[in-house]
């Protein structure tokens, strides 16, 4: 406790000390942790304590750059009554001066750019040409002023990444030089669930994954993103790709009489008939051994020589990475990267994996892992692990998704700010339930009605939350925009990350006149986004966010069924209540922030276990009577 920098708010003292109980006791702790509870300093400070007595390093995860950014503040404080070492760790492509100066390299893999800078950091120490000036900097500098640099500022990525770029040195060689000497260091998920990244991430820490103290932060992202690391396709842009490189390299026989020009024929109309036969709109199950089939009969051979084909495409894009690799550009073969996505695919344990075909612009096959616990494994290796989030309910499903031990404690711990200050509505007469809309059409009428009355007669910052961008686009169609009297920011599928925080800055400097912000919950803005004080007071979700009833969510909902028992709560019911638990988050950020929240669906009411929702006949009165009595 002695290492806490601030006064202690209520829940803080338990927070920390369950955290420093399960990591004394070498356990795995999953929290929710509510808005306000601080958990960032909270997780530190608990883990620190067994660290420094028993040597061992902690491994701070994050999803995004700006949590990294709090990590490195909170690490100063600290440092102000225990000198300790904090490195802040991200990819080449965020670090690297090269990089940087170099469009072409920006898109690279880890893999690739490791490989690249391998090569110009021996070309430097050789003396040739086509090294890398950073680097050789880096060689005539004392490490020691660097270190003594970093330990009296612990500078976050960024201030650190400028203070090497003035003195013309390699900020991502620097920071694996300091590592070993670090007691914290934050990085990227990728820096521990990916094995490449993860395995190079311990060599500079120069520890075994035994000796690592994981912090998991935002933990509700950890399922997904474990899938989606262990899931692979063979896209049609990617068949492009390779036809392209063998316009630039040559058409290699990888098989007799078979050429790469020939199994990319092939393969490009096997995705066309299971498009035909299988998709029903986004995706859909194809046969498990559908692709192999298919190969073996076009191509009359056995599925080893699918897998001498595959890897004769490895081979020949081997080649093609060297000689790339001579020429100072990207090792990158795509010819490689298909014979290891066809070699992954005949080798796959169909147990864990769905295999799909899937539509829109860049048809493909894809795996899909269903079990996130294959990529989360190494956290049953570390000393210890925290997992924690503002929205985690239902603990039990995290647990049994990443298949943590059954003695991993779980715990909740409520926001400290007054809950009389948040007020969460739902209506009787609306439903975005498919079937239900479908039977009246006037549905979305209504909904766009109290839209558009809340939105006109409340003189205050209001997002509107939407489940899809679908249903966002209908209201747009349906011209709402021309009914709401108020400026309405909007915020589109796939819009870059600079032009959706002009608009959210837009949206904030409206506060105390009004304005409209159309959003999606999932998205950027509902999870990772603060709004204080007066820049947001009321959010309007237009519906409950189920996942979209696509073949891949029916067979993970199946797949959960089989394993635990709890298909629907787990894989439907769990993540909508978290997407509508951080979009109603959004509101309650501070002691003294109060907020409405008014939810256009009858559903709302089977989150009552979760969200203390309230029956309302006439919202506007009452989110107008609400505000009065608080006071605002």
């Amino acid at each position: 406790m002695e290492l806490f920098p601030y006064s202690f708010r209520p829940f803080q003292v338990e927070l920390i000390e369950t955290i420093e109980s399960s990591v004394r006791s070498r356990g795995h702790v999953v929290l929710e942790s509510g808005t306000g509870t601080g958990k960032t300093i909270c997780s530190l400070v608990g883990t620190l304590g067994p660290a420094l007595e028993e040597g061992k390093k902690i491994i701070y995860l994050t999803r995004t750059n700006s949590q990294q950014r709090q990590v490195m503040l909170e690490l100063r404080e600290i440092n102000e009554k225990h000198p300790l070492l904090g490195v802040g760790l991200q990819g080449r492509q965020s670090t690297c001066p090269l990089i940087q100066r170099d469009p072409d390299l920006r898109d690279g893999t880890p893999e690739e750019l490791s490989k690249l800078c391998a090569e110009r950091k021996s070309r430097s120490m050789q003396g040739k040409e086509g090294g890398c000036r950073f680097y050789e900097n880096l060689l005539s500098t004392p490490f020691q002023e660097i270190e003594e640099y970093c330990r009296k500022h612990l500078p976050t990525v960024e201030e650190f990444a400028q203070f090497c770029d003035q003195r013309g040195l390699c900020p991502h060689e620097l920071t694996k030089d300091l590592l070993p000497h670090a007691t914290v260091v934050t990085a990227p998920y990728a820096y521990f669930f990916m094995p490449f990244i993860r395995s190079n991430l311990l060599d500079w820490l120069n520890i075994p994954v035994q000796d690592s103290i994981v912090i998991v932060d935002e933990a509700h992202n950890l399922p997904d993103y474990a899938r989606e690391i262990r899931s692979v396709s063979i896209s049609h842009r990617l068949l492009n790709l390779v036809s392209s490189e063998v316009e630039e390299y040559g058409d290699p026989e990888i098989m007799e009489g078979v050429s790469v020009v020939d199994l990319l024929q092939v393969l490009r109309e096997q995705l066309r008939t299971a498009s035909e036969e299988y998709l029903i709109e986004d995706d859909g199950l194809i046969p498990p051994s559908f692709l192999e089939e298919g190969l073996m009969a076009a191509f009359t051979t056995t599925s080893t020589g699918l897998a001498t084909m595959a890897k004769s495409l490895i081979i020949y894009g081997e080649t093609i990475r060297e000689a790339r690799k001579g020429q100072g550009r990207l090792p990158r073969s795509y010819m490689h990267s298909l014979g290891g996505l066809i070699l992954f695919w005949l080798d796959m344990d169909d147990e864990d994996y769905v295999k799909l075909g899937v539509g829109g612009n860049n048809p493909a096959f894809e795996a899909y892992c269903l079990d996130p616990s294959l990529a989360a494994r190494p956290l049953l290796d570390c000393y210890a692990s925290v997992h924690m989030s503002g929205t985690l309910v239902p603990l039990n499903e995290y647990c049994d998704s990443l298949n943590l031990p059954m003695d991993c404690r779980m715990c909740i711990f409520p926001s400290p700010f007054p809950q009389e200050n948040r007020r969460v509505l739902y209506l009787e007469d609306v439903t975005t339930k498919y079937e239900e809309m479908i039977k009246d059409e006037e549905m979305v009428q209504r909904m766009e009605d109290y839209t558009v009355a809340l939105c006109n007669v409340l003189d205050r910052n209001i997002v509107v939350f939407f489940p899809s961008y679908m249903l966002m686009d209908r209201f747009l169609q349906d011209g709402i925009l021309n009914r709401i009297h108020k400026k309405v920011h909007l915020e589109r599928r796939g819009m870059p990350q600079s032009d959706l925080m002009n608009i959210v800055d837009e949206f904030k400097e409206s506060a105390g006149e009004g304005a409209v912000l159309f959003a999606v919950m999932g998205g950027r803005i509902s999870e990772g986004i603060d709004f204080p004080e007066q820049e947001l007071e009321a959010a309007i979700l237009a519906g409950i966010p189920y996942p979209k009833p696509t073949a891949k969510q029916r067979a993970l909902l199946h797949y959960y069924e089989i394993k635990f028992g709890k298909g629907w709560e787990y894989t439907v019911k769990a993540p909508a209540t978290r997407k509508l638990l951080q979009s109603i988050g959004r509101l309650i950020r501070t002691e003294t922030d109060v907020g409405a929240a008014i939810i256009l669906d009858r559903r709302a009411n089977q989150f009552s276990d979760s969200i203390p929702v309230v029956m309302s006949e006439y919202p506007v009165n009452d989110v107008l009577n609400f505000f009065k009595e608080r006071g605002r």
